[in-house]
């Protein structure tokens, strides 16, 4: 099972399982016929928890993580877009939230291999499902091959959920360092960091528009004194209990901090069409908070034009447009063996 960081999976296996009674058997194919916007879907990998695929600048191949059949946590590979070459590019302990540079030339992860190879146990779920915020996450670059790693940040407390501006010179990330769960900016070297929202409670997931002026991120900000506790009091024992998030964007300098969502749901994962003109996310508006059916929307930045794209049971979630806008990727369990399975997709995108 997956922690806090950009996946947000084990909550949705948790919620999925919940619902197995409940959820038909799924139709034969592998697309709906409600899912206009897809065409020519193709099945990427076949068992264990696959999730989180991005595209390399030139549309050529995608990094993931993964946690194949019989696997302790997720470790990083990379694999051409028809599935083929796949490759572990990470060194052990656990893994998280993989991009790759514009370039093509290095990769960037989240690890807590430096701290113990062996993978760190999964939270106490006996009091409900938590989030661990381990630690011992920093994050990496390295080649794509996973050689000549380097460490980026060096701040003991979670530091996950890095990708990178389209230029290349700056990256976007989620830390515990200052006792909250917010989105900062580095260099790609490391250096210069800044903190960018400042609002209690959890800011993360972030990604850069096409044109690197604006960031798309998810975030809970509690509000009754109830919920504050419950998330500061989590937060001093390293966990996190996701309830609502909502869709946002604010400009690349932390500026103009905007709710785009007001779902009431568990909506996360947001991406930007390549235009920078809407947001294609995960959301389980249609089944309620807490419940395992996620399925891909898009809104425009104004909040208008809910648009829902697939229709599958169970989960789909982390999708990416590939650099050209031709094609999308994602996490899905439409063809999936078991409630525990989570499979990578990628198909032509129909305007």
């Amino acid at each position: 099972m997956k922690t806090i960081r950009c996946s947000f999976l084990a909550f949705l296996l948790a919620s999925a399982a919940l619902l197995a009674a409940a959820q038909q058997a799924p139709a034969p194919g592998l697309r709906s016929a409600q899912e206009t916007h897809l065409r020519n879907l193709r099945q990427l990998t076949f068992g264990g928890t696959n999730a989180e695929a991005y595209f390399s600048a030139d549309g050529r191949q995608l990094i993931f993580q993964a946690t194949p059949p019989g696997g302790q946590c997720d470790q990083i590979y990379t694999m051409n877009t028809d599935g083929s070459n796949v490759r572990q590019v990470s060194k052990g302990g656990r893994t998280t939230c993989a991009y790759f540079f514009p370039g093509g030339k290095r990769i960037l992860y989240a690890s807590t291999y430096k701290s113990n190879m062996a993978c760190p146990p999964p939270p106490d779920w006996s009091k409900g499902y938590r989030w661990a915020l381990y630690p011992s996450y920093e994050i990496y670059a390295a080649n794509p091959d996973g050689s000549d790693i380097r460490q980026l940040t060096h701040h003991w407390g979670y530091d996950a959920e890095a990708t990178i501006s389209p230029d290349g010179k700056k990256i976007v990330f989620t830390s515990l360092r200052h006792g909250n769960l917010d989105i900062y900016t580095m260099d790609a070297g490391g250096g210069h960091v800044q903190r960018l929202t400042h609002e209690l409670g959890y800011n993360g997931g972030p990604f850069f528009s096409p044109d690197g002026q604006w960031i798309v991120y998810r975030a809970y900000h509690p509000t009754s004194k109830k919920d504050i506790a419950e998330f500061q009091g989590l937060l001093r024992q390293g966990l996190y209990h996701p309830t609502t998030l909502e869709i946002w964007i604010m400009r690349a300098d932390g500026s103009g901090q905007r709710q785009i969502t007001h779902l009431n749901a568990a909506s996360f994962a947001p991406f930007f069409f390549p235009d920078g003109k809407r947001i294609i996310f995960s959301s389980n508006v249609h089944s309620g908070p807490g419940m395992g059916n996620f399925e891909l929307y898009t809104v425009d930045l104004d909040g208008g034009g809910l648009e829902r794209i697939t229709y599958a049971e169970g989960f789909d979630g982390f999708p990416m447009f590939s650099p050209d806008g031709s094609k999308l990727v994602w996490a899905s369990q439409r063809n999936s063996k078991s409630r525990e399975t989570i499979d990578i997709y990628i198909a032509d995108w129909v305007p």
